[in-house]
């Protein structure tokens, strides 16, 4: 891929590391990358502008749009607008991907004019809390001009499978270096140092998937057992949030911190609800986890029991008296024998990296036959 890419996403750049994250930055290494998040209404009335900075190690161009608060949702659309064409022209932007995580931005970016458009779909996003009521319409009329969509998992694959002739399952890939240095017993953070053991970690967004009942029930009932939780709080009232001496909120950390909190835990948990939210999540932790050398506790999540429960390399535990049976079974006579090499030869073929290669390779293909039909066209007209 020569062209530049214009990527439209829902999440922040500097927000926890995910999937837009990964991709983005393996892409700009051979391609001019524009990051578009979503606007911040902070600018003077009547008027908008965007913010652009680059980030110095993946050499992503940033780019953050600023309107007016109280601005009507058609001078929003405008406004975006002349932030768009403005990008176009002050950077050069002639030959380019449009590349969609946030159907919503379609409003804004449908008079574009790339050579091609992706839609990444990794998440339903109409299930989560606060997701506007307009989406789906907008992901209906994404899914009629795309060119190829992508399904960040095997459930939202199934699901989105029969909306497009050239959609491809890419499910949650694997940084294995960074987080494989968890296996080497590190220094404790600050912060996790004075925890005492056994430990059982999380970290991750903390919203609304977050089975707040089951964290409540279980840290009651194993007070000895110390549970610690990293990430944000969002969408989310944090005085909702169980609140107990064994239970230990360190807050948003960056990706860079990760594996040095994964290495001081006894266990990794995934203590998701199971609800509309998180019915096709594929969840990018559950192969870092294991990378990490750690067990990993998990509600039946499709994507998760598929493949990892059903090759017995996570355990699946729904309520909380399932999930202290698992967790006093590993804690008592530790992981399966063998459990750890499976672990590794699961992960063996997985990269970003890979990732990455395999939707350039179907880009470029896309790409190639588009030129030809046009080119078939033209000639037609002759």
């Amino acid at each position: 891929m020569t062209q530049d890419i214009i990527c439209f996403s829902h999440l922040r750049w500097n927000f926890v590391y995910q999937r837009p994250q990964h991709l983005m930055n393996l892409l700009a290494r051979g391609s001019r990358v524009f990051f578009i998040e979503e606007p911040i209404f902070n600018a003077d009335a009547g008027s908008h502008y965007f913010d652009a900075f680059e980030d110095p190690l993946a050499g992503v161009n940033i780019i953050v749009p600023h309107l007016a608060p109280g601005s009507t949702q058609k001078d929003i659309v405008s406004h975006q607008q002349d932030i768009m064409a403005d990008l176009l022209q002050r950077y050069n932007i002639r030959n380019y991907i449009s590349w969609y995580y946030s159907p919503m931005a379609w409003t804004f970016s449908h008079m574009l004019k790339p050579v091609y458009t992706v839609y990444d779909c990794m998440d339903e996003l109409s299930a989560f809390l606060f997701a506007p009521p307009e989406l789906k319409t907008n992901e209906h009329a994404l899914l009629d001009h795309a060119d190829t969509v992508f399904t960040g998992g095997r459930s939202l694959y199934a699901a989105k499978k029969d909306l497009h002739d050239n959609i491809h399952c890419f499910p949650s890939s694997i940084d294995k270096d960074h987080f494989h240095s968890a296996r080497n017993l590190q220094d404790d953070p600050e912060d996790q140092r004075d925890i005492p053991h056994p430990r059982i970690g999380f970290y991750g967004v903390i919203d609304e998937r977050l089975n707040i009942a089951l964290l409540d029930e279980v840290s009651a009932a194993r007070p000895s057992w110390q549970f610690v939780l990293v990430g944000p709080v969002v969408k989310i009232d944090p005085a909702t949030l169980p609140q107990r001496p064994n239970i230990h909120y360190l807050g948003p950390k960056r990706y860079e911190e990760l594996p040095g909190y994964l290495s001081g835990w006894d266990i990794a948990m995934m203590p998701f609800a199971l609800n509309a939210s998180t019915q096709f999540i594929s969840p990018t932790k559950t192969p870092e986890y294991l990378a990490g050398g750690k067990p990993v506790i998990s509600p039946s999540i499709t994507d998760v029991v598929a493949p990892y429960g059903e090759l017995g390399l996570v355990f699946i535990a729904d309520t909380s008296a399932e999930f202290i049976t698992v967790t006093e079974d590993i804690l008592l006579t530790g992981i399966p024998k063998g459990w750890l090499s499976r672990v590794d030869n699961f992960l063996s073929g997985q990269s970003w990296q890979q990732t990455v290669s395999e939707m350039a390779a179907i880009i470029d293909e896309g790409i190639k036959e588009k030129k030809g039909l046009m080119l078939k066209k033209q000639k037609s007209y002759v």
